[in-house]
């Protein structure tokens, strides 16, 4: 083993002794607060609040969960925070025994990934898209400025990122269960990693999919259009998206949002048409009215992302 390979082994050990003493106090709580629900045979899900940056709930923003196999446990997305990942090792242990093989992140926003240090005393493979690593590695600093609660006191160090890298596809055996995972063209993000569990045949998008909550652009408006048409060809039985409820039928699960980011380009293009510029395109959307989705402050961070993508078309 080189010095950097025992330096960042000795900086694991030294978070897993911490999160073992943090998770000492968390564990005996009540779950009563942290629902789950078995969506499918084996494929069980936690329902993420509708709350913004702001919010005092916002590490428990997400739909985060678990497969189980029989032989292997697989986490998908961790959450917002240490706690929230230590109450999602407790709901697995309530249910199985098995061993946790792997935590899979299907993108970099802290919502999905803060959790990851909870889970360290199972010695999962961390896996995610190929370019995950480096996305983490980008926000470190921003994490540990802007989430110091929901780190604790491990600040920057305290962010897990992946060891296992996806730049293709990879299949998953769980036992009797096998997993495809595939790594996703720039969409919502840059790191976007799908996961299908065959055996139900259920897709977990991560935020590839908003039900509810308006989404929110933060990758390629374009790539983002494009994964949607491709994706609604295939026949999945049902979906699992990254906000909103813990399932929902495909395609029909993409209609809403498909509408959202279809108008988002018209908005720009005929802005550009007519030689806005983008502050009045942000000033405007300001006043836009988006009836059915939560959370709709988003939309003026969008109409600007949009812009600069379609701005040299």
């Amino acid at each position: 083993m080189n010095l950097a390979a025992l330096l960042v082994h000795l900086s694991r050990i030294k978070l897993l002794i911490a999160c073992i003493l943090a998770s000492s106090t968390v564990v005996g709580e009540t779950q009563d607060d942290f629902n789950l629900s078995e969506v499918v045979s084996g494929v069980f899900v936690h329902h993420g609040r509708h709350a913004g940056l702001e919010h005092a709930d916002r590490a428990d923003s997400a739909n985060i969960g678990f497969i189980i196999g029989n032989g292997c446990v697989a986490v998908i997305d961790s959450g917002g925070s240490v706690d929230i990942g230590v109450k999602l090792l407790t709901a697995i242990r309530e249910r199985t025994k098995v061993r946790i093989c792997y935590v899979i992140n299907t993108h970099a926003h802290f919502d999905h990934i803060l959790g990851n240090a909870a889970f360290l005393s199972e010695q999962p493979k961390f896996i995610g898209h190929v370019n995950l690593a480096t996305a983490i590695n980008n926000s470190r600093d921003y994490f540990a400025k802007n989430f110091s609660a929901e780190l604790g006191d491990r600040g920057g160090a305290g962010v897990i990122g992946p060891d296992t890298l996806v730049e293709a596809e990879l299949v998953l055996d769980l036992g009797g269960r096998e997993l495809r995972l595939a790594a996703q063209p720039m969409a919502h993000t840059d790191s976007d990693l799908t996961v299908v569990d065959l055996q139900t045949n259920t897709l977990w998008s991560g935020d590839l999919v908003f039900m509810e909550r308006l989404p929110v652009l933060d990758g390629n408006l374009r790539g983002w259009l494009a994964w949607m048409t491709t994706s609604a060809a295939r026949s999945y039985d049902r979906v699992i998206p990254g906000h909103g409820p813990t399932t929902a039928p495909w395609p029909a699960a993409l209609l809403a949002q498909q509408a959202y980011l279809t108008s988002l380009v018209a908005t720009v293009k005929s802005a550009l048409a007519a030689g806005e510029f983008l502050e009045d395109v942000t000033a405007s959307g300001e006043n836009a009215l988006l009836p059915g989705w939560e959370i709709p402050t988003a939309h003026t961070r969008n109409l600007s992302r949009a812009y600069r993508e379609y701005e040299w078309e």
